[in-house]
């Protein structure tokens, strides 16, 4: 876990994420504490648990973004599950332990794929060497076995096995053999695994381990191919790189690391509220309250890779609460989640930040899209304000979707562009405010078409 000031993680939200400081200052105080939990004695070390959040606010101002960006910090694992999604036990739907054999899964591979990369280099090398042997390169033989013809007889000397297997390798790497195939040893094409749904508690798991049983059967089996060169290396080095990874080590590592700073996103915990104006039951909500209750107070929960407890998962709950109130969640859950931040609606002003500023800005991204045609493209500050001020004007009309309806403004207005840019003679274009009215405002001025476009 890296070592970052509360200050240094909000700067580096502040990259990705505008405005919204009092979110961005609460995820940065839990996740600083869960630094210092590492650093007190062992006795009280387990007795400190997180301090779960709530983020209240309408959709799109940044809510699953902090989180996410918060996760990838620190290279924690990090899930984002929808609450509505999950109904009683009783009631057909997915089992709430799910979240965490999913977060689970997801720490695994993230650590596999480190281990991966550490082991790369090597595993490079030797399915390299594979791959000469498949191309019937001579296996290389002790000096002293070799005579050279000029010993035997005084013609021209005869390659070394040592030299046919260098230019042999130098034609490998310089890309000359690409088009020669060779065979190779791959496992058989998978059987088709059908998934079980019900709603016994626990027939999940059983679902997912009888997949894991006809998925292992199937990798021992294998069938002979012949493959191209590029084919081949990438099946060999993916072979090479796991004989080289520890699973049990992983699997370990992993398991700790979900454990000790896993992040579950549980989006519309609002519509789980007894008060949520919607449809169901509120018996059925107020259950789905009561099965997420056991994982989030911490219980140990069984996955295929062991048991994982999660008392010091961070979970970090997020809705907009137009029709509830937290108030309205059962007593216990409120007492989980003792941090309550509200997060500010967006308005021109942020929009034009968010159109600009962060490194993955859509107005960045547009340009880098359309330089790939040769097309330059340049907005005037004029341009984004009349973009940022309509994409304002539309959510205050209808439905706020906060900053994703940027996403539709930008694509609207550069509809015609995108479809033309490979055959367009001009390959400068400068979008000026001017430009964006005539673009936007006969949708705008059409109620019905700029509900069904914007």
């Amino acid at each position: 876990m890296r070592e970052l000031t509360p200050a240094e993680i909000v700067t580096e939200l502040d990259r990705h994420i505008i405005g919204q400081e009092k979110a961005k200052r609460a995820v940065a105080i839990a996740l600083r504490n869960r630094w210092r939990r590492q650093q007190v004695g062992d006795e009280l070390r387990e007795e400190i648990i997180p301090n779960n959040i709530i983020m209240i606010g309408p959709t799109g101002v940044g809510k699953t973004e902090i989180a996410r960006r918060l996760a990838d910090l620190v290279k924690a694992p990090f899930i984002k599950v929808e609450a509505s999604k999950f109904t009683e036990v009783g009631y057909v739907g997915r089992d709430v332990e799910s979240i965490i054999r999913d977060l689970t899964e997801l720490g695994v591979n993230m650590v596999r794929e480190e281990h991966a990369k550490a082991v790369e280099e090597k595993a490079q090398s030797l399915a390299e060497d594979r791959l000469l042997d498949l191309l019937g390169a001579p296996q290389l033989q002790d000096e002293a076995s070799v005579e050279s013809a000029e010993e035997a007889g005084g013609g021209p000397a005869i390659p070394t096995p040592e030299e046919v297997r260098r230019r042999l390798r130098e034609q490998l790497r310089a890309g000359e053999l690409e088009a020669r195939e060779v065979d190779v040893e791959v496992p058989r094409d998978r059987l088709p695994v059908v998934e079980v749904f019900s709603p016994i508690a626990n027939l999940e798991e059983v679902g997912m381990n009888i997949q894991e049983i006809v998925s292992n059967m199937a990798q021992h089996a294998s069938q002979r191919k012949r493959l191209q060169i590029p084919e081949a290396r990438r099946h060999l080095l993916q072979e090479e790189t796991q004989k080289l990874i520890d699973m049990d080590r992983a699997v370990a590592e992993a398991i700790d690391r979900v454990r000790q700073s896993g992040i579950v996103f549980l989006d519309e915990i609002d519509k789980v509220a007894a008060n949520h104006a919607g449809p169901g039951p509120d018996i059925s909500r107020e259950g789905v309250q009561r099965d997420l209750l056991p994982i989030i107070e911490g219980s140990t929960v069984p996955t295929k890779y062991g048991s994982v407890n999660t008392d010091h998962i961070l979970f970090i709950a997020a809705g907009a609460f137009h029709t509830a109130k937290p108030a309205d969640l059962i007593p216990e859950l409120q007492g989980r989640f003792p941090i309550r931040v509200e997060l500010d609606s967006l308005g021109t002003d942020e929009f034009i930040e968010i159109l600009t500023r962060p490194r993955s800005a859509l107005v960045k991204q547009y340009t880098a899209m359309l330089q790939t045609e040769g097309v330059e493209l340049s907005f005037t500050p004029e341009a984004v304000r009349e973009a940022a001020k309509i994409a304002s004007q539309v959510n205050e009309s209808m439905e706020n979707i906060g900053a994703r309806r940027l996403h539709t403004v930008m694509s609207t207005l550069l509809d015609e562009l995108l479809f033309e840019a490979p055959t367009l003679e001009d390959k400068t274009i400068r979008i000026t405010k001017q430009y964006v009215r005539e673009k936007l405002q006969s949708i705008l001025e059409d109620e019905d078409l700029s509900r069904y476009i914007l």
